[in-house]
């Protein structure tokens, strides 16, 4: 290694460790000086993605960001007022000539019936699928249940893109190179993983816990996916986008966004590494847990790792719930 790169190391490390310059818009100001070169114009021409949560947000920049690289952006949400305002947005803001289109799509995640059904459906209009972007999230103040009865954070976050894997396996397959990106979270960090009871039945309803809980089960489902399919050409990641300029975090987090919001990332920002992995499709390795194009650890140093025996049960308990 170079001096320059072990220097590069070193700040990166120290951003990493440091969470608030790290996550914020320092963070990557500062690396974008090291960082992997950008995908190249056209990287997407030709190819699908599916992103969904897309009709705001991290989302919403996502899917014209993979627009503009060319591609073909399934753009799906549960409010179809919001799909087609958000696909009438990306159309007219993307050129003629990047080649990128997009595909109004209304499925609401939390809701496993739909999820089956849309997959079904959407099976039978495309022969290929090149990336998956499980984006869609929320942090209700109070415990909702979906319509199967699972408490909606769980089912948004971590059932619900279960089931659409599944659903669009055989389509990723037919890509010859495909990736599926969950959008997790830095606050899973906060939490370890906890296989007992996922469906936030006991004591208070805390939604900013139960978020940074199931973003944490995300980061262990993705590492799941990645092994199963670790023979394939399908790779599996899961990312956090740093702190972001949301109507979200306005919303849950008025008091964090008070007090961050100079410092916040805007949405193509927090777009970013999802947009880059899915164009670039780079190797990762066990974890395989990503932020600023760059392969994170899902613990920090004085955290202990998950234990294989809760990981087991929680992944029978995602199998069980997912169950048609």
């Amino acid at each position: 290694m170079t001096i320059k790169g072990f220097l590069a190391n070193a700040v990166d490390t120290a951003l990493d460790r440091s969470v608030v310059l790290g996550y914020t818009k320092v963070g990557s100001n500062i690396r974008r000086l090291w960082w992997p070169a950008d995908p190249p114009p056209g990287a997407m021409a030709g190819k699908r993605v599916v992103v969904t949560g897309a009709t705001a947000g991290i989302g919403e920049a996502m899917a014209e960001s993979f627009a503009r690289l060319g591609a073909t952006v399934h753009l799906l949400g549960r409010n179809e007022q919001k799909v087609s305002h958000s696909a009438a947005m990306i159309r007219d803001s993307v050129p003629p000539a990047a080649g990128g289109s997009v595909i109004e799509e209304i499925c609401d995640i939390s809701d496993l019936d739909a999820v089956r059904a849309w997959t079904a459906d959407l099976s039978t209009r495309i022969d290929a699928l090149h990336g998956l972007v499980h984006n869609a999230g929320g942090m209700p103040k109070e415990r909702i249940e979906t319509p199967q009865g699972h408490e909606t954070q769980l089912a948004c976050h971590v059932l619900g893109p279960q089931v659409m894997t599944e659903g669009l396996l055989p389509l990723l397959r037919s890509a010859h190179g495909a990736s599926v990106v969950f959008m997790s979270s830095g606050g899973m960090y906060s939490t370890a993983l906890s296989a007992d009871d996922l469906e936030s039945r006991d004591g208070e309803y805390n939604g900013v816990l139960v978020y940074a809980r199931t973003k944490r089960m995300q980061v262990v489902l993705a590492a799941e996916w990645a092994r199963r399919l670790a023979d394939t050409d399908i790779r599996v990641v899961s990312t956090h986008p740093g702190w972001v300029e949301t109507a979200g975090v306005a919303e849950a987090l008025p008091t964090f966004r008070r007090l961050t919001g100079p410092l916040l990332r805007d949405v193509t920002d927090g777009a970013d590494t999802a947009v880059w992995l899915v164009a670039t499709r780079p190797e990762s390795s066990a974890g395989h847990f990503w932020h600023d194009r760059a392969q994170r650890p899902t613990t920090f140093g004085w955290q202990r790792r998950d234990d294989p025996e809760v990981v087991a049960k929680f992944l029978a308990e995602v199998s069980r719930m997912t169950q048609p």
